[in-house]
C-alpha cells in the first residue's frame, strides 16, 4: 500500500484530499504547513507527496526545493495544488522539479489519475535504476574476480618459486622473477587505485554540495604540456611510440591538473589496448569558441552503437574475442570526470574501422 504525504493548510480541502485517497486504499500523512510536511517527508519517506503552493512558515517551491537538495527525498513525487492558474506558476513549479500540477478546485478522478501516473513512472524509474544496479553486479561478479586474481596469481606463484628455489637461482633469475612480481603488484595497485577513484566519483556525483563545490573551485591546467607527457608515457609503455601522432593547441583548461592527465591516460589506454600496432592513434586539439576541444583517434576494433550506450565500470565487449586485460573503468572514470566540470562527452565509432573519443571542457 501507498503512502502519501498531504502538505495543505486549509483544513476542508486537506480532509478531502485524506478520505478521496484513504477511501482509494491509499495510506495518509497530514502536514498543515510547509515546515511540517518538510520534516515528516524527510523521517517517514512517503511514496508521493502532495503539496500546497502559498502556506504559511515554508511555501511549496521551498518545500520542493529542500526536498530536491536531499539525497533521502530527492527522488519521491511532488504533484503541487494549488488555486493559482497563470501559466508562469506552472513554469515556476516545474522549474523547481515539480512532477505534476493540480489547479484548484480538481475533481477526485483527476486527483486519482495524476497520483496513479505519477507512481507508474516512478516505479518506472525504480525497474530501470535496479536493473542497472543488476547489471552492474552482474559485471562485478564476472569482470573483478579475473581482474584481481591474474596478478595476485602472479605475485604469489612467482613468489613460491623464489622462495622454493632460491638456493639454485643465479641472480639474473632472481630478478627477473622480481621483476615479474613488481609488474603483477603494479597491475593490482592500478586497478585498486582505479576502482577508488571511481567509488569517489560516483559518491561526488550523488552529493550536490560536494559538487558545486567543485565547480565554483574553478581549477585551471594547461593542455599541452600534460597531453605531451601522458601520450608519451603511454605511447611508450604500450611500445608504440611510433604510433603516437599529436597535433595539439596550448590552452588553459578548467579541470585540475590531476583529473585532466588521468583523463588523458584512461583515453590513450583504451586506444592503445583496442588497436594493434603500426595502427595510428591520433591526438588533437583546438580551442572554439571559449571551449576546448580534444578527439583521440584510433583505427582500432570500434564499437557499436548499442556498446557504446552500455559504458561503465566493469563493461567489457567480446572479451571471448579480445583477450584483453581491463576492468571497464577506464571509459566509466572519464565520463564521471567531464561531467563534473561542466564538459561534454561523445563517441562515434564504426566497428572494425576505429573510434574518435571527443571531450570538450570550458577554457
Amino acid at each position: 500500500m501507498n503512502t502519501i504525504l498531504i502538505i495543505e493548510d486549509e483544513p476542508q480541502v486537506r480532509e478531502n484530499i485524506q478520505e478521496i485517497l484513504q477511501l482509494s486504499d491509499f495510506e495518509t500523512l497530514i502536514a498543515v504547513n510547509g515546515k511540517i510536511g518538510l520534516e515528516i517527508a524527510q523521517s517517514k519517506l512517503p511514496d508521493l507527496i502532495i503539496c500546497d503552493i502559498m502556506m504559511p512558515e515554508l511555501d511549496g517551491y521551498s518545500v520542493l526545493s529542500a526536498l530536491r537538495q536531499n539525497e533521502a527525498t530527492i527522488n519521491i513525487p511532488l504533484i503541487f495544488v494549488t488555486a493559482k492558474a497563470e501559466r508562469s506558476d506552472f513554469r515556476q513549479g516545474m522549474d523547481f522539479g515539480a512532477d505534476d500540477y493540480l489547479t484548484k478546485p480538481f475533481t477526485p478522478e483527476e486527483l486519482l489519475s495524476a497520483i496513479a501516473s505519477r507512481l507508474e513512472k516512478h516505479a518506472l524509474v525504480e525497474r530501470k535504476a535496479q536493473a542497472k544496479l543488476d547489471e552492474l553486479r552482474m559485471n562485478i561478479a564476472h569482470s573483478l574476480p579475473h581482474e584481481l586474481n591474474t596478478p595476485l596469481n602472479g605475485i604469489l606463484g612467482m613468489s613460491q618459486l623464489l622462495i622454493e628455489n632460491c638456493d639454485m637461482m643465479s641472480g639474473s633469475d632472481e630478478v627477473e622473477i622480481a621483476e615479474l612480481i613488481y609488474t603483477s603488484a603494479n597491475r593490482l595497485n592500478v586497478l585498486v587505485q582505479r576502482f577508488l577513484l571511481y567509488s569517489n566519483l560516483e559518491l561526488i556525483a550523488k552529493d550536490t554540495e560536494k559538487h558545486r563545490q567543485i565547480q565554483e573551485k574553478k581549477d585551471k591546467c594547461f593542455a599541452e604540456k600534460i597531453i605531451r607527457e601522458v601520450a608519451i608515457k603511454k605511447a611508450t609503455e604500450n611500445c608504440r611510440q611510433k604510433d603516437l601522432k599529436l597535433d595539439i593547441q596550448e590552452s588553459p583548461v578548467q579541470l585540475s591538473e590531476e583529473n585532466f592527465s588521468i583523463l588523458i591516460e584512461e583515453l590513450l589506454e583504451n586506444s592503445f589496448k583496442f588497436s594493434l600496432p603500426s595502427n595510428e592513434v591520433q591526438v588533437k586539439s583546438k580551442v572554439e569558441d571559449n571551449k576546448f576541444n580534444l578527439y583521440i583517434i584510433d583505427n582500432g576494433k570500434g564499437m557499436t552503437i548499442e556498446e557504446i550506450g552500455k559504458i561503465g565500470a566493469f563493461v567489457q565487449f567480446n572479451r571471448k574475442l579480445w583477450e584483453q586485460q581491463g576492468s571497464g573503468l577506464g571509459l566509466a572514470i572519464v565520463q564521471h570526470i567531464v561531467k563534473l566540470y561542466g564538459g561534454e562527452f561523445t563517441i562515434n565509432s564504426i566497428p572494425q574501422k576505429g573510434t574518435i573519443v571527443s571531450v570538450c571542457l570550458p577554457c
